[in-house]
């Protein structure tokens, strides 16, 4: 579980805040390899219950903080992430402190101001987007919505890494040969509608007809595809909650049309109770530009295989 200052619980990543004023060394952290690489990114493979995985990116989308995002893992330098850059990494499982940084220097804040405690799992990846507004607090990233960003981002290698407690990550070849009992799948209002409309866009079309080839691809006997609609928090409760529930409906009839088996999809409306964005500030344009990404529907793939 993650908690952010809102007080909303998010899923499978718990975080807690370590308050921590104590003197620390200054030291210049940016010590440059060769190059950025520029190795896209692909799909991370899967790792066992010995490790957890973290995929820890910046969005080359919207307002961008100039300069580098520093990554301190357990109070020591990671990276410093520049816009469309990722890194993918592994930790023993456990509890570790984590945040990213803007405008870190010359202070290198990251060792001892707005700690964040985070309980990762064994087996487990999470994907964590660094905030551009300041707060240090990763922002967790269902995994479907990270690799939609991550598509354009490339590995960042330009620094040398001094978190001791990062290792590489151990990907056996029996985890690869698993095929995926359950995933979730994320897109966002904007990608699958028209603008302000309930029909489904071009792209939207092509969007859910990638996803039914996906799971064509695994070759995963379903057992049920669960949509969840989802808004932003604007507006009244009651309507938010059956805006949700007519894109979720939009999307069944549209991956219905598709060829999915009808009595195989079922949807719910979660309204805006379970935002990806907490907090915004500003107008009323800025407020929904801010809080864009709330609006969202979440498809919930269960496999046969899947006896929990």
């Amino acid at each position: 579980m993650i908690k952010n200052s809102a007080g909303h619980w998010w899923r499978s990543l718990a975080l807690g805040i370590i308050v921590s004023s104590g003197p620390f060394t200054q030291e210049l952290y940016a010590t440059p390899m060769a190059t950025q690489s520029a190795k896209p990114y692909q799909s991370v493979s899967p790792v066992a219950a010995d490790q957890a995985q973290v995929v820890y990116y910046r969005s080359a989308l919207g307002i961008q903080h100039q300069g580098g995002a520093h990554v301190y893992i357990d109070r020591e330098f990671h990276t410093s992430l520049l816009s469309g850059g990722y890194s993918a990494f592994c930790v023993a499982p456990g509890t570790h402190v984590l945040g990213a940084y803007l405008g870190d220097e010359p202070l290198y804040s990251g060792k001892s101001r707005d700690l964040f405690q985070a309980t990762l799992q064994g087996g487990e990846t999470y994907f964590l987007q660094v905030r551009e507004d300041g707060i240090t607090l990763p922002l967790a990233v269902e995994r479907g919505q990270a690799e939609t960003f991550l598509k354009t981002a490339h590995a960042q290698r330009h620094v040398l890494s001094r978190a001791s407690k990062v290792e590489a990550c151990r990907h056996y070849r029996f985890l690869e040969t698993q095929k995926v009992a359950d995933r979730d799948y994320s897109f966002t209002a904007q990608r699958l509608f028209l603008h302000g409309k309930l029909a489904l866009s071009p792209s939207g079309k092509q969007v859910l007809k990638s996803f039914i080839e996906d799971l064509q691809k695994d070759g995963v006997p379903l057992r049920e595809v669960h949509i969840e609609g989802h808004t932003d928090p604007l507006g009244n409760e009651a309507e938010n909650q059956l805006l949700g529930l007519q894109r979720a409906s939009a999307v069944r009839e549209a991956l219905i049309a598709q060829g999915l088996p009808q009595a195989l999809i079922s949807v719910s409306s979660s309204g805006h109770r379970d935002p990806v964005v907490d907090v915004c500030y500003g107008g009323r344009a800025e407020q929904r530009a801010c809080y864009a990404p709330n609006n969202r529907v979440v498809l919930k793939v269960r496999s046969k295989t899947d006896l929990r």
